[in-house]
């Protein structure tokens, strides 16, 4: 059985790659265009949209989407945070939240070749290692809420292994608490097991169902920095009990 898996592993995300990479480049002329003007941007996300659906969709992809609010009433705009365990949570992302919103991420992914040139003009890079320019990521992230955009934060900061919750920073409930805005917190079950971070023969990869849940929106109107770490505090244990609920199931 282990050495099916070493076989079919590898072929799969060589697949899942393949995909990937094909809507991509097609996809990226029209991109590019409509990055010219900041009106155009929604029709950029809208092309994310098709591209996340390609993707999953020939990669045998399938989602299983747990609302326990009415998907109908999220607030726009919020700051969406969600754990972080694998990359396809970015794909998904763009499957199932209704609203347009921009990503914070690690300033590395602006390196990438064409990937980078839309990431970093659409969303928000951040150096995880330089206060400043986290400071500086927090402040355009608060434009983009005057905007009347909604920012979406991995609050672990990177990529946890196996499934494994790790701390919280504090950037995302800091920023909704100064915005005033709500937080939307989603929960990813299992897409670690779909694709999981690491290295490409040795680390986890095939089809299967990716489990989400979009939670109740949390309202932080009246509150102030003496409530942050109590709000971090509180949306960890909901993120927590919710991965200990479906590991039981």
């Amino acid at each position: 059985m282990e050495i099916i898996r070493r076989i079919y592993t590898p072929l799969w995300k060589a697949w899942f790659v393949f995909n990937f990479a094909l809507i991509f480049l097609l996809c990226f002329p029209f991109m590019y265009v409509f990055l010219q003007k900041r009106k155009w941007f929604k029709y950029v996300f809208a092309l994310k949209r098709v591209c996340s659906w390609w993707i999953c969709f020939s990669s045998f992809i399938y989602l299983k989407k747990y609302w326990r609010t009415d998907r109908q009433k999220i607030p726009q705009p919020a700051v969406i945070i969600a754990n972080h365990a694998s990359y396809l949570d970015i794909v998904v992302s763009y499957l199932f939240l209704p609203h347009y919103f921009v990503f914070m991420g690690k300033g590395e992914l602006a390196k990438i070749p064409l990937f980078g040139l839309l990431f970093k003009e659409m969303n928000i890079t951040v150096n995880r290692k330089s206060t400043t320019d986290a400071h500086r990521a927090l402040m355009k992230a608060g434009e983009e809420i005057e905007r009347g955009n909604s920012v979406y934060i991995f609050p672990e900061g990177t990529i946890a292994d196996e499934g494994i919750l790790k701390n919280f920073k504090n950037g995302a409930f800091k920023l909704a608490i100064d915005k005033q805005v709500p937080i939307v917190p989603v929960t990813y079950i299992n897409n670690w097991r779909i694709l999981q971070n690491g290295g490409f023969f040795k680390s986890l990869g095939c089809p299967g169902i990716a489990r989400i849940i979009i939670h109740e929106p949390v309202i932080t109107r009246g509150m102030t920095d003496e409530n942050l770490v109590p709000l971090r505090q509180q949306l960890y244990d909901l993120t927590q009990q919710t991965l200990e609920e479906f590991k039981r199931k």
